[in-house]
């Protein structure tokens, strides 16, 4: 069995449009459905079907619908090739600056932000909020302009104030970027995709950006608010995380696969992030049934 590395998606909304709503069917490319992440937040509506929540270092199943939002740069897969032949999955992608900067700081987008900043966990809506909210987002794709924004907006006030919902506690790799520093930013993380399972030198890193050792450390502390071997850790136990769901590989296995060369490092790294053992996890996700 192949593990995809989770591979940073491109989002570009239509010209004139500041969200990406789309919807998929039980046609929809199975190919669509990858272990990715991109800098948008992702509101997440499926009417109908079952199969498979991984977002972050977090795993659960679904036997009917569901309504998730998912915060930015959170690593997950998309749903689409696990429908029922009558479901649909509709996606909003936006980032948390749409309406711009400014926009975020008048008072009445306080509960707004706070839901932004809760999504970085994940966040998974009940029954209620879902039968409220659900059809409102499929019939976003009915409106264009002024009037999708006016309506999505509506769908974001009501999810900012209900406490229907639980947090996913997904957000072991929630990476903290700035617009300025994006294409630096992305530079960096595609080349820990690309190399993560083996040993990254800070030389090579820091020559990706042309930047020396020191500078690059102090450069990505400030950026992303970990270190950088904190981060490849993270990345490291999250792909973990996918190999102990996906794979029959051992334990010992996957610790090196994903880049650890020590297995009881790899055992406090795990533990660290995600709160338990890999072999805890492992059983745990036998046994959800959600």
């Amino acid at each position: 069995m192949i593990i995809k590395k989770p591979t940073l998606e491109k989002i570009s909304p239509s010209f004139g449009s500041s969200i990406l709503v789309r919807q998929h069917g039980e046609k929809a490319d199975k190919n669509n459905a990858f272990w990715h992440f991109h800098p948008e937040l992702e509101l997440v509506y499926v009417n109908k079907g079952q199969g498979k929540t991984h977002i972050g270092n977090h795993l659960s199943y679904f036997n009917n619908s569901q309504l998730i939002l998912i915060g930015a740069n959170l690593p997950h897969n998309g749903f689409s090739d696990r429908l029922t032949a009558n479901g649909t999955e509709t996606t909003v992608q936006f980032k948390s600056n749409f309406l711009g900067d400014d926009f975020l700081t008048v008072p009445e987008m306080a509960n707004i932000v706070a839901l932004f900043e809760r999504a970085k966990k994940g966040i998974r809506f009940q029954i209620d909020t879902k039968k409220k909210i659900g059809l409102k987002i499929e019939k976003l794709l009915e409106y264009d302009g002024l009037k999708r924004v006016l309506k999505f907006l509506e769908i974001l006030n009501h999810l900012s104030k209900t406490d229907d919902y639980t947090l996913l506690n997904a957000d072991g790799i929630a990476l903290e970027t700035n617009p300025q520093d994006s294409d630096k930013i992305n530079t960096i993380y595609k080349y820990i995709n690309a190399n993560f399972s083996e040993h990254i030198a800070l030389d090579d890193i820091a020559n990706e950006v042309s930047m020396t050792v020191p500078a690059f450390c102090r450069y990505f502390k400030k950026t992303t608010g970990k270190t950088f071997t904190q981060l490849v850790n993270e990345y490291r136990v999250v792909h973990a995380t996918k190999l102990l769901n996906e794979s029959k590989m051992s334990i010992a296995d996957v610790c090196f696969e994903c880049g650890f060369n020590n297995f009881s490092h790899f055992n406090k790294q795990f533990n660290e992030i995600t709160g338990k053992s890999a072999s805890q996890y492992r059983k745990e996700i036998k046994h959800i049934i959600q």
